[in-house]
């Protein structure tokens, strides 16, 4: 292990960054000569990085560790912004220190802005001199030029092969024990723990399923009074009672979820909106100097109107292709899905035992998950001809149009049977199979695939180590190291691709599916609300698992709320004002409880009704708690005196220098 600069004293973090390299043959390691690894090696030191070579089994490894202040002077050239105890964002300066928030476990970086800091110390390491510097990794030379990221250059010629964050063995087994192997409370979790190790994005998630858990307590209880209690004569009054407080529910619990997450802001130093979060991360973007006063241009208004008139066209052209990839996904949902989705209903129909209905609905469910993979993979290649306004635009763009898909892939069935059959004995049974098939088959994939993939890698990376001349015969050869272990795992990323979303994608969009189907069939089946509090409880669980036994740590990415999620599960709540009411007036039509006239006239004043529930309500309560807007208000009293004391300073020398 080697360190640069005077570091020694400083405390460091634990080795939170991997960078794989092949292994060198034996030939080119006894030639003695520096290959570009050991320039590697030699640059991050100088950098003021921790290194350490590891050689396993599949290749070798670079673990990096950090001095708090190389990453706070590495913070300091990338202009960070940062929050201070007045409230403001202000560029981070290591000298100043002591002016900027620390995080809730006392550490004064976010897990972002360290692995920010660290991708722009590694990255940042470019040829300085004069000339071209050769390089060579066993019989493979190549040229450094001048100004270039070596780490982009060996990564271009396949020498580094991998740059991907590690485990801290100790928190990781202290989140093992207090979070993931934590039954006690089934819906407790140390979310400041889980923020701090990885980062605001994962944190939200888990916050928020945890609350929609805690929260589903509440409809399940209600829902098995509803379903094994008799009410006598009110009987009649029991499932639009139930609907009522179902989209009450649902209503109330997202407002209380927007006061949640701006607390939990708060509570972790993020102060601004997301879309002023998401233009932070651009700030941060560890490829990117910091830009000189020098070179900036001051800005030309010659031409505002041709200004203007670009922006409107690039404007209106975005909106038209919005409009042309969202009919394209339109129409292929008629064309190919629709025909699908309606020939396995007319199947299950067909089918006379419940054991082949199980089996069939298994069979359907693989097949459409392949099919809505496709269809997802299609959209993202549809997005980046769109001409959205950053990263996050794109990424909620593909979360409508891949949610899409999925919609018609979760409900065409269910909204079969229930419009043409109007048998709501059938319909529960149709639920029951979708609801435990699904939930059982996710859980089986998310979770056996992974390990699969790691089994599959790691007898892969053995037996090619057993076949090599240099390993003695009859050794056992086995992987030792944490690292080498590490990166055998698969990455955290969504089924579409990586190139927008990790893998939050594909676990918010089945909690968004699941409450799509418990609230928009709430009237058919009020004990599914039992059903998903009970796979949620151990969703929990499994996805903590998932993150810190058979995944790599994942990329910290910016995120301050659930995004384009939100907004779909409202869009769930009013599709299940409309469906819940058809299923009212399918029932009480078919049970003779009362002619539809009157009952239909009832059912369409209880959606107006609802309807002003879910648009009204949503005012009443606040979308933040009161001490968090207090700490605002006082924030930009404070930011408002500094800014007044300092601008009379500056005026009072401008005046004094005039004089």
């Amino acid at each position: 292990m080697g360190a640069g600069g005077a570091v020694a004293e400083e405390e460091a973090t634990g080795f939170e960054v991997g960078i794989v390299v092949p292994k060198l043959s034996r030939a080119a390691a006894a030639d003695g000569g520096e290959d570009c690894l050991a320039r590697l090696v030699r640059e991050l030191e100088d950098a003021g990085l921790l290194v350490e070579r590891v050689r396993g089994v599949p290749a070798e490894f670079i673990k990096l560790s950090a001095p708090m202040g190389t990453l706070g002077r590495a913070a300091a050239e990338m202009q960070m912004k940062k929050l201070t105890y007045i409230g403001m964002e202000l560029q981070f300066q290591w000298d100043q220190v002591a002016a900027f928030v620390t995080q809730p476990d006392g550490s004064l970086f976010s897990w972002r802005e360290r692995f920010t800091c660290f991708r722009y110390l590694i990255y940042g390491i470019v040829n300085k001199m004069d000339s071209d510097i050769s390089l060579k990794f066993d019989d493979k030379e190549f040229h450094w030029k001048q100004n270039e990221s070596l780490l982009r250059r060996l990564e271009d010629e396949g020498v580094v092969k991998l740059v991907f964050p590690l485990h801290d063995e100790v928190k990781r087994k202290q989140l093992l024990r207090n979070w993931a192997l934590n039954w006690h409370d089934f819906t407790w979790q140390p979310i400041d723990e889980v923020y701090s190790y990885f980062g605001t994005k994962i944190a939200t998630y888990f916050a928020f399923l945890g609350m929609y858990t805690r929260w589903l307590f509440f409809p399940a209880v209600s829902g098995l009074a509803t379903q094994l209690i008799d009410f006598g004569s009110l009987q009649w009054l029991v499932l639009p009672g139930f609907f009522i407080f179902v989209i009450s529910w649902a209503v109330f619990f997202l407002q209380f979820w927007k006061r949640k997450n701006s607390a939990l802001l708060a509570r972790w130093g993020i102060n601004y909106s997301f879309a002023e979060y998401k233009a932070s991360a651009n700030e941060l973007d560890p490829l990117r100097h910091p830009l000189s006063v020098e070179c900036v241009e001051e800005k030309k208004f010659d031409d505002a109107p041709a200004e203007k008139r670009r922006l409107q066209r690039n404007e209106w052209s975005g909106v038209l292709l919005r409009i042309r990839n969202n009919a394209i996904i339109v129409l292929g949902i008629i064309c190919l899905q629709l025909p699908f989705e309606l020939a396995y209903a007319h199947l299950y129909e067909k089918t006379e035992t419940e054991a082949l209905r199980y089996v069939l609905t298994a069979a359907y469910l693989v097949a459409i998950q392949y099919y809505t993979r496709i269809g997802g993979k299609v959209s993202v290649i549809l997005i980046k001809y769109e001409n959205n306004q950053g990263e996050q635009s794109s990424a909620d763009s593909l979360i409508y149009k891949v949610f899409g898909l999925y919609f018609m892939q979760s409900y065409i069935g269910l909204f079969y049977h229930a419009s043409l059959y109007r048998d709501i004995l059938r319909l529960r049974q149709v639920l029951i199979q979708r609801l435990v098939v699904s939930q059982v088959l996710e859980n089986l994939i998310e979770n056996s695939i992974p390990y699969l993939k790691y089994s599959y890698k790691k007898y892969k990376a053995v037996h090619k180590k057993r076949q090599e001349k240099e390993s003695p015969s009859g050794k056992s050869v086995r992987l030792t190291t944490r690292v080498e272990k590490e990166y055998l795992k698969p990455s955290y990323t969504a089924s579409i691709g990586e190139e927008l979303e990790d893998g939050l994608f594909d676990d918010f969009l089945e909690l968004a599916l699941q409450f799509g189907m418990i609230m928009m069939f709430a009237c058919a089946f009020p004990l599914i609300f039992c059903f998903a509090t009970l796979n949620n409880v151990t969703e929990i669980r499994a996805d903590a698992l998932k993150l810190l036994v058979m995944l790599k740590r994942p990329v910290p990415r910016a995120a301050a709320t659930i995004g384009a999620w939100l907004n779909i599960f409202q869009f769930l709540i009013v599709m299940a004002i409309c469906t819940n009411c058809l299923l009212l007036v399918c029932l009480y039509d078919e049970e003779g409880k009362w002619r539809i006239e009157p009952g239909l006239a009832a059912i369409l004043i209880m959606e107006h009704a609802l309807l002003l529930i879910k648009f009204g309500f949503s005012h009443f309560v606040p979308e933040e708690p009161a001490w968090v807007r207090a700490n605002r208000v006082r924030y930009v009293a404070q930011a408002q005196t500094v800014c007044s004391k300092q601008l009379l300073r500056s005026i009072s020398k401008l005046d004094t220098k005039w004089e």
